[in-house]
């Protein structure tokens, strides 16, 4: 029907037009993003499973980098470990040099003063070795696990280890025993009285002092006697502690020439509470226990003060405190010397097993990158499939859209000049 009111055909043609153009305006926002889905409407459930798989491919990359960081600390601590070691082999060394019996005492002192220093020196990098302020080998007990996280819920747990000297076994000193009196003076000089010995008899009141080891095979004895008259005679610490090193300083040498002479007495300062204290101490580092017993050669004597005994044992736990045994490793004796060797052996396993724990903690980080880079890999691929463009397939339907599109745009021109015809009817 020819009509001038109503244009069906330019309708019908802008309409077709305007869905050409719909479809050519989204072929050219999917060619110029790359993407299939660029909105919602686009498809709905595959925008939806698109944005969980991008969320894992981002865990996954993460994890991957934490386990990167996670590699870079532990050679971080490696690294420190390797030094430990040499200082532990430097430590076995000396200990070597000093069991054998061609060196004097004198140059005992100088091996072992390097012997310690290697020691500290091996404290020092424990606690100094720290990867983002995380200390990895002076674990003390507490939160002693670091937790790498590989993955949305997975995570490799990695020990601390201990490489301090304690944890080492390697605690320098004397070692042996010590035992401490319960019996607190206000300060150690003469001022005021530790000992008071009344003796009516004006004659001697004897201390002997035997440290003992477990095996019974060594013992360290010195008699300590103080000359007592008619009067109460008072002593102070200080001149108790002198009393006792005067014997422990003249014990001379042993059938193997080896120096006895030390300090066996201190008065110890307990800065809590502002007192001072007798300690005596072994020489040897193997003793582990002591005995001390009192003797006066009048039995009219009476003792008060330091240790209130007259005769017979001074038992520790009423007059001193329980012996306790000191962590110590020298190399000051033949003796010493081949127990360190033991001991330097045990340390160097105890850090060799550390080691090599963070070894395969690095390789089985490593592995477990590498799988975490290929679980990514794989998810990209899947989430290419739902959300990247086909090029190909588009490129095919562009070319379509654009020729419906400019046919359209022909179309709606012919359309709009029909009307014109029935002008000629009207003439």
């Amino acid at each position: 029907m020819l009509a001038i009111k109503n244009n069906i055909m330019a309708s019908n043609a802008a309409r077709h037009l305007g869905s050409s153009y719909d479809s050519l305006a989204k072929s050219v926002e999917r060619l110029s993003s790359g993407l299939r889905i660029n909105s919602a409407k686009d498809d709905a459930a595959g925008l939806a499973v698109r944005e969980l798989i991008r969320a894992d491919v981002a865990v996954l990359q993460q994890g991957a980098r934490n386990g990167s960081d996670g590699i870079s600390m532990l050679q971080t601590m490696e690294g420190a470990m390797a030094v430990i070691d040499e200082n532990l082999i430097r430590m076995k060394e000396l200990a070597e040099q000093s069991a054998t019996g061609s060196y004097s005492a004198a140059q005992r002192t100088i091996m072992n003063a390097e012997f310690s220093e290697m020691a500290d020196e091996i404290e020092r990098i424990a606690g100094a070795t720290k990867f983002n302020d995380i200390a990895m080998l002076n674990d003390t007990g507490a939160d002693d696990t670091v937790e790498i996280h590989v993955g949305t819920t997975d995570t490799i747990s990695i020990t601390k280890t201990d490489m301090t000297k304690t944890g080492l076994g390697i605690d320098t000193g004397l070692g042996g025993v010590t035992i401490t009196s319960d019996t607190a003076s206000a300060v150690s000089g003469t001022a005021t009285s530790w000992l008071t010995i009344d003796d009516t008899g004006a004659s001697t009141y004897t201390v002997t002092i035997t440290f003992t080891d477990a095996n019974g095979d060594n013992e360290e004895a010195m008699a300590v006697t103080w000359a007592t008259t008619n009067a109460p005679q008072t002593f102070s610490l200080q001149e108790v502690v002198e009393s006792i090193n005067l014997v422990s300083r003249n014990l001379g040498n042993d059938a193997e020439g080896n120096d006895l002479n030390y300090a066996t007495a201190e008065a110890v300062l307990d800065s809590a509470n502002g007192v001072y204290y007798l300690k005596l101490s072994s020489r040897g580092s193997l003793m582990d226990g002591v005995t001390m017993a009192a003797a006066e050669a009048n039995s009219g004597t009476t003792v008060t003060g330091g240790w209130t005994a007259e005769s017979g044992t001074v038992n520790t736990g009423t007059y001193f405190e329980s012996a306790a045994t000191q962590a110590g490793v020298n190399i000051l004796s033949v003796t010493a010397a081949s127990s360190a060797l033991d001991t330097i052996t045990t340390a160097i396993t105890t850090k060799d097993t550390a080691r090599a724990s963070f070894g395969y903690k690095m390789n089985r980080l490593e592995s477990t990158i590498s799988i975490l880079n290929i679980q990514a890999e794989n998810l990209m691929a899947a989430e290419s499939r739902i959300s990247d463009v086909d090029v190909a397939t588009e490129m095919a339907t562009l070319t379509r859209t654009q020729v419906l599109a400019q046919a359209g745009t022909a179309m709606l021109a012919q359309a709009n000049s029909m009307p014109q015809m029935a002008l000629t009817l009207l003439r």
